[in-house]
């Protein structure tokens, strides 16, 4: 019997491929791009309200939970924002019971305002006469900034 060798490729020495193929990636990048771009539209959502632009001290959020926030629109209807639920009007009383029992679970949660410049001043007033009988007195307003 004749002794079998092994069969032996070409001389050449494989080599590691040192180079990365970059292409999926750049396909992912892109089709990320599209969702985002469609996406992003859609979360800027919730009241019109064109806010009083005065020069003011900005409100240090880090340090607090997500502010409740109360909007005061044209019309002058009362929209409750807690975390990003603000999609209909509601009524003041029950404004005043849901901030109530959000400031049961989360007392050192702030409550800000952003009243449309164009609302009347007595709807901001009562709403904050209101917050105070609550037993809610510390109330920021949130504005813009005015332009330089």
């Amino acid at each position: 019997m004749a002794a079998t060798q092994p069969i032996r490729g070409s001389n050449k020495k494989h080599r590691p491929m040192s180079e990365i193929n970059v292409v999926p990636y750049i396909d992912v990048m892109l089709v990320l791009l599209v969702i985002f771009m469609a996406t992003a539209p859609l979360l800027t959502q919730g009241v019109s309200v064109e806010l009083p632009k005065v020069d003011s001290e900005l409100i240090d959020e880090t340090k607090q939970a997500d502010p409740l926030v109360i909007s005061i629109d044209r019309a002058g209807d009362f929209y409750l924002s807690i975390s990003a639920e603000q999609k209909k009007a509601i009524e003041l009383d029950k404004l005043i019971i849901r901030i109530k029992a959000a400031r049961s679970q989360t007392p050192q949660v702030a409550v800000l305002i952003r009243g449309d410049q164009q609302v009347a001043y007595g709807k901001v007033v009562t709403l904050m006469a209101q917050l105070q009988q609550a037993g809610i007195e510390n109330v920021g307003l949130i504005t813009e900034p005015a332009e330089s």
